[in-house]
């Protein structure tokens, strides 16, 4: 039977750090570390993460300034915005909040975003950095939570056999460069990949982002392994992870719940890429 990571309890503790910077921070520069997040738009989904991540704001002593735009904001006007905020002072991080609608270009607008303000980690500068090992860039949130959560276990990284089940630009492909840089020998998989069980079968640690269902099985996991469910599937019988985690569990060493348990470290680190950027 696996042992289940907290992703709640391993946030809570960050988030403890994260507090202390920011009132280190107010008490010597006489200002709150502050986060612009920019929403276009009335997905609704994404009007309960920002409503999170505002809550979780006021919670660690972050000053946040919420910028709620219409749905038929222009690529000109949302970029005008990036710009206002990337020369207040006020402003140490910016997060756009995506999706955007389908008429705005999302990697034009990332890219707008000042490298140093850059709150979730996706403006080219920093993905680059990240691909050429050098640790002065911000990490992309999620990513940077699974080592956490990793670390959390107990089980060391370097020198195992690490698999990544997908290849996005927003997990797969930054967290199979952080587990290189904490050397482990990593495999992505993909759509594309053959014999997918013989391989995943081979995998100490194991990141599944694919965004399906259940999509990993018992029969496709080491016995011991480490299971990092990314996935958050919504359906009429309620949220689910891309791991079957009823029947991993029984073969894994450690397995992450959904919710519970990447979820609050997505936000955990965007609260701490936030404090890093403003120096605190």
């Amino acid at each position: 039977m696996s042992e289940i990571i907290n992703g709640k309890a391993v946030a809570t503790e960050i988030r403890k750090t994260v507090l202390e910077r920011a009132s280190a921070f107010e008490r010597k520069h006489g200002r709150k570390v502050g986060l612009a997040v920019v929403r276009v738009g009335d997905d609704p989904a994404s009007a309960i993460y920002v409503k999170n991540k505002i809550k979780a704001c006021e919670e660690c002593g972050i000053a946040s300034y919420s910028h709620c735009m219409d749905a038929n904001t222009s690529q000109a006007e949302l970029i005008e915005l990036i710009s206002k905020l990337n020369a207040d002072a006020y402003v140490d991080g910016i997060l756009v909040q995506l999706p955007l609608p389908k008429h705005i270009d999302e990697r034009e607008t990332l890219s707008v975003i000042l490298p140093e303000k850059d709150a979730d980690g996706f403006h080219a500068v920093n993905a680059g950095k990240l691909f050429l090992g050098e640790r002065d860039g911000t990490v992309a949130c999620t990513p940077r939570g699974i080592i956490e959560l990793i670390k959390s276990t107990g089980v060391g990284i370097e020198g195992k056999r690490a698999v990544v089940i997908g290849r996005s630009n927003i997990v797969g492909k930054p967290v199979a460069a952080l587990l290189l840089e904490h050397n482990a020998t990593v495999t992505v998989c993909h759509s594309k990949t053959v014999d997918l069980k013989e391989i995943t079968r081979q995998a100490d640690i194991l990141v599944v982002a694919v965004g399906k269902k259940h999509f990993v099985t018992a029969d496709m996991v080491k016995r011991g392994a480490v299971v990092i469910d990314v996935g958050m599937n919504r359906d009429e019988s309620g949220l689910h992870g891309d791991v079957d985690f009823d029947g991993v569990k029984e073969v894994a060493g450690y397995i992450t719940p959904v919710p519970g348990g990447v979820g609050p470290m997505t936000v955990a680190m965007l609260l701490l890429n936030t404090v890093d950027g403003a120096g605190a």
